[in-house]
């Protein structure tokens, strides 16, 4: 089979995916989406010049000076006549200023008696936020293709809106495949071994924005396969273990049963050479990962989350930074190897420790790693020091 380089290999996977519909969601559950639509401010904010302190408003022109308080201006609650000459307001942070006013005295530089305040000179504009500093009306403030959290979501709610159109979640279904593996909490046998990468793998999918299904366990029996593959209700269909062309891989041979088109026969990478991809003549898509966990981790970092982000109408591509190396690095081989590594920061910048054992079948390392290291296929020897890309693996 011809191995792939990893950017045409993710291209030729894209390049069969669009985005899905799109719904109308309670800005307060929209929370992981996906925008449909570009959202727009209704009005300006703040819509009034705001106070950026506690203290007094008061026109510039009477400061320094021993002035009459006339009222408060209070969060929510405006003073709503116009200082004259000779006047103040006692005004609190986010409080809208009085018509007349041109500044604030911060409470701390004023001295209160009874019903008058003494202030030091201000100049106009002192500690104030002007109407519209933050955003203006009909100001695009996010864009379509944006997913939604937390700080994004008070943007929009800023803004007035109370109803989001997203897209709509794709549906992912993940099957592991393999006479060796069973499900915790039964006990496996002499030459069995606990299922890690699916369990994983659907925490991933759903992180990403997927609504993930995983499916029990299948034996390494054709006609198993595939009832599996027929049974998942799903746009994209991600299997773990057979996929290579060893006796027990079947997987292939199971989804050419259902009239596979190959899109991607196998990846010039390391870990996950074996890993494939293509639509089944129903049109439902089906990326097949490696049954090592680390391989199936790396290539679904690669791979399946940039699938989920163009189904859900994201960016796709793995967004790479560079960092320095800790250590020497030999010479990499032809295929391009994505290491395991460890990131920190030091002087200003960011350093990368690759992990010394970079097994495919460690969890041990992959818990533990927070970024993936990128070395391109026949990479020449790299020194301590030299930077690399890496890819950032979110840690809680």
């Amino acid at each position: 089979m011809k191995l792939m380089p990893v950017d045409q290999a993710r291209a030729a996977m894209l390049a069969e995916i669009r985005p899905l519909g799109a719904e109308t969601l309670a800005l307060k559950s929209a929370i992981g989406r996906v925008l449909a639509e570009d959202v727009a401010a209704v009005r300006d904010q703040p819509p009034f010049t705001a106070s950026a302190m506690d203290g007094w408003a008061l026109r510039s022109a009477d400061a320094p000076g021993s002035l009459q308080i006339v009222g408060e201006s209070a969060a929510g609650h405006g003073y709503e006549t116009a200082l004259r000459p000779g006047e103040a307001v006692r005004i609190f942070t986010g409080a809208a200023l009085p018509a007349g006013a041109d500044t604030v005295v911060i409470q701390e530089e004023a001295t209160r008696e009874g019903d008058r305040v003494t202030v030091p000179a201000s100049p106009p504009g002192a500690h104030l936020r002007p109407a519209g500093v933050d955003f203006r009306a009909d100001q695009v403030l996010l864009t379509r293709g944006l997913r939604i959290d937390p700080w994004r979501l008070s943007l929009a709610a800023s803004a007035g809106r109370e109803m989001v159109l997203v897209h709509d979640r794709p549906r992912v279904a993940i099957v592991s495949t393999g006479e060796e593996i069973v499900e915790a909490p039964a006990h496996p046998g002499p030459f069995q071994i606990y299922d890690s990468g699916a369990p994983a793998l659907a925490a991933m999918a759903s992180g990403w924005g997927a609504e993930v299904s995983k499916l029990k366990p299948v034996r390494d029996q054709l006609d198993a396969v595939i009832a599996a593959l027929k049974s998942a209700e799903a746009d994209l269909i991600v299997t773990v273990g057979g996929a290579s062309v060893g006796d027990h891989d079947l997987v292939r041979a199971a989804a050419e049963a259902l009239g596979l088109s190959l899109k991607v026969a196998s990846v010039n990478v390391r870990p996950g050479k074996p890993t494939f991809f293509g639509t089944l003549a129903d049109g439902r898509r089906l990326l097949g990962l490696p049954g090592n966990p680390a391989s199936a981790f790396v290539c679904a970092e690669l791979f399946l989350k940039p699938l989920i982000c163009a189904y859900s109408g994201a960016p796709a591509e793995p967004a790479l930074v560079g960092a320095r190396l800790a250590q020497p690095l030999g010479g990499n081989g032809p295929r391009e190897h994505w290491m395991r590594a460890k990131l920190s920061f030091q002087d200003g910048g960011l350093i990368a420790q690759p992990y010394r054992d970079q097994d495919s079948s460690l969890v041990t390392v992959f818990a533990a790693a927070d970024a993936l290291l990128r070395r391109p296929g026949g990479a020449p020897a790299a020194a301590a020091g030299d930077v690399v890309e890496v890819l950032p693996l979110p840690r809680a």
